[in-house]
């Protein structure tokens, strides 16, 4: 089992309810901190200790206050520890929802858990901290299912950058034109259309704007 947690969520009687929660596993040193910069000079100072943290528990939002903060967000913090403890193992805790979004903490930052908070989190929290030990990934089953749902539409990047033109509100008839300018192919205003053609018949709706919302909910835009 782990013998070092940062507990990082600036939420007070959340951060102490993870923390009671980890602590039920008899984990030997859990720290915590309420600001991101705070978490990364915490595991500089475990890395000049010789003691460096083996599992980051972390939220992804972090509001904002009086304290300015070099570090907004959990992804800006899990990058900058990352960047010192390669091998660290991270479990994001939060109340995102959106697959795309998930995914993402997955894919890009090399995520090892997710958790979301609402009913049965803390034991849900036990079951992903016991998983990522072992060497595995954890998600839990509801938040699978709607993964699932992600990749069985396969939105590809060509299209998501068009769907996120059109939302940024770029005409669809000038989106040729902005694709030709990232050197982006195909280009032309005909497959543009008939991609988006495609998609919406695929997904269901009617308008680009229902598109450009069904996406947005998926978190992939």
């Amino acid at each position: 089992m782990f013998k070092k947690v940062l507990i990082a969520e600036d939420h007070e009687v959340l951060n102490f309810s993870v923390q009671r929660t980890v602590q039920e596993l008899n984990i030997p040193v859990v720290d915590h901190v309420f600001y991101c910069d705070d978490a990364l000079e915490k595991a500089k100072k475990s890395l000049r200790e010789g003691a460096p943290y083996d599992l980051l528990i972390t939220d992804l939002h972090y509001d904002s206050d009086h304290y300015e903060q070099k570090i907004k967000s959990g992804r800006g913090m899990i990058c900058e520890i990352r960047k010192l403890m390669p091998s660290l193992k991270v479990i994001v805790f939060s109340a995102e929802h959106k697959p795309g979004v998930i995914d993402e903490l997955f894919t890009e930052y090399g995520i090892d858990g997710f958790v979301r908070k609402g009913r049965q989190d803390s034991k849900q929290l036990i079951k992903a901290i016991r998983t990522v030990d072992s060497g595995e990934k954890f998600l839990a089953p509801e938040t699978g299912l709607e993964m699932k749902k992600l990749n069985r539409y396969e939105i590809s990047t060509f299209n998501m950058k068009v769907i996120s033109l059109l939302a940024s509100g770029v005409f669809q008839k000038d989106i040729p034109d902005h694709l030709k300018k990232e050197n982006i192919e195909p280009n032309s205003l005909s497959t543009i259309e008939k991609r988006l053609n495609q998609l919406k018949e695929e997904l269901g709706v009617k308008t680009n704007e229902q598109l450009i919302a069904f996406c947005k909910d998926l978190g992939v835009i």
